[in-house]
């Protein structure tokens, strides 16, 4: 790998994000001064992962944030950043590449992992107005992982400019995919049921008639967000998370402190049947996306989970004139729901040359399924034959 140069700046490790101010971090993301917005780069959701405990050392994620400063002093790159003591909550999984080495009796964590914790959301990780910024930060990176007696350095759901940059020094190139609904112009949801071939189309009305027979359904933003629908929020979380995934990431402090900060940002859609809270689903609004992030019930009923985590989200991106939703990590069963497949990219540097050879083999032929399955699924997609 191409050693990165950097320029006399000063840079530091950041143990926390308020060791520096909202207004000094949130300025560095790319396209703030043009009124975009990524909201799980922004100080206040950073802020709130580690205040609330689901981002610190006890739960594995220490916070390493990259800060760097040209010689006068000005704020040109930053970065977060995270020691890791395992792999969980990243979905960009390592565990293959951290037992090879374990077995070669090397340890494999600490690592560092640049990332927005338990966030499957493509977004910028190298926040910088510059193209040097975004060296620098790499730069500073690869540095603290030999400094720290780190595996490596991961950066994970990159946009194309932070992956040129990575690819500009020489880091490994890793692919994966998702699924999206990508906005045509849609002026409402009949409108994208009109561009699906006639099968879809009728299936998913019927989903709809059946997630909505006797069912309330609600999306809340700003103002109309209230405890008591945290409270509910935090009840389908939890039930559902433990019967999925055994220990959910985010506690309720968490969810406290981004309905003082983020209410704005936030699409809670919540369901009811005879007066009871059953269901609810968490999404974040982007000046680019919509991101759907968290849901759980607390009954079974068909097709609640797509009303309220795909159809309910289409609305509301086609309410706010977003041009896509993403809806998480994994499920080939959202492609039949308008969600179609899309590339995600990441980007690693391993410290072990026999690991670094090793891995680059295999992520050459792993990108190149990566793509077959993409070209694959994307023949299968909904829509009409006739454009």
């Amino acid at each position: 790998m191409a050693e990165p140069e950097a320029p006399a700046i000063t840079v530091r490790l950041l143990s926390r994000i308020d060791d520096v101010t909202a207004d000094a971090w949130d300025a560095l993301i790319p396209g703030a001064e043009k009124g975009v917005s990524h909201p799980f780069l922004t100080h206040r959701f950073l802020h709130a992962l580690e205040a609330s405990g689901c981002a610190q050392a006890e739960t594995g994620w220490t916070p390493r944030h990259v800060w760097v400063e040209d010689p006068d002093g000005t704020p040109i790159a930053a970065a977060p950043l995270y020691a890791k003591s395992h792999s969980q909550g990243e979905y960009v999984f390592d565990h293959g590449w951290a037992d090879a080495l374990e077995r070669a009796g090397i340890p494999y964590y600490p690592k560092l992992q640049c990332s927005v914790p338990f966030t499957p959301a493509t977004g910028p990780r190298l926040l910088s107005q510059s193209q040097e910024g975004r060296i620098a930060a790499l730069a500073t990176m690869v540095q603290a992982a030999e400094q720290l007696g780190c595996s490596g350095a991961h950066l994970t759901f990159l946009t194309e400019t932070d992956r040129a940059a990575c690819d500009k020094v020489g880091l490994l190139h890793r692919t994966d995919r998702q699924f999206h609904f990508i906005n045509r112009d849609y002026p409402d949801f009949d409108a994208f049921l009109a561009s699906l071939s006639s099968r879809k189309r009728k299936n998913i009305r019927k989903e709809r008639r059946e997630a909505q027979d006797g069912v309330a359904i609600r999306r809340l933003t700003g103002d109309d967000l209230r405890p008591e629908h945290w409270d509910i929020f935090y009840q389908c979380y939890l039930d559902t998370g433990r019967r999925k995934w055994g220990s959910p990431y985010l506690n309720r402090d968490f969810f406290d402190r981004i309905h003082e900060t983020m209410a704005d940002e936030i699409v809670l859609v919540m369901a009811w049947m005879d007066g009871d809270p059953v269901a609810a689903a968490l999404n974040f609004i982007g000046s680019e996306a919509l991101y759907g992030r968290n849901w759980g019930a607390l009954v079974h009923k068909p097709f609640l989970h797509f009303e309220l985590c795909y159809y309910q989200a289409i609305e509301a991106g086609l309410e706010h004139g977003l041009p896509r939703i993403e809806a998480g990590a994994q499920g080939e069963h959202k492609l039949a729901r308008g969600y179609e497949p899309v590339t995600t990219h990441s980007a690693h540097y391993l410290a072990h040359p026999g690991l670094a050879d090793a891995v680059g083999d295999y992520l050459d032929r792993e990108r190149k399924a990566v793509d077959w399955d993409v070209k694959a699924l994307e023949r299968h997609v909904p829509f009409r034959k006739d454009g």
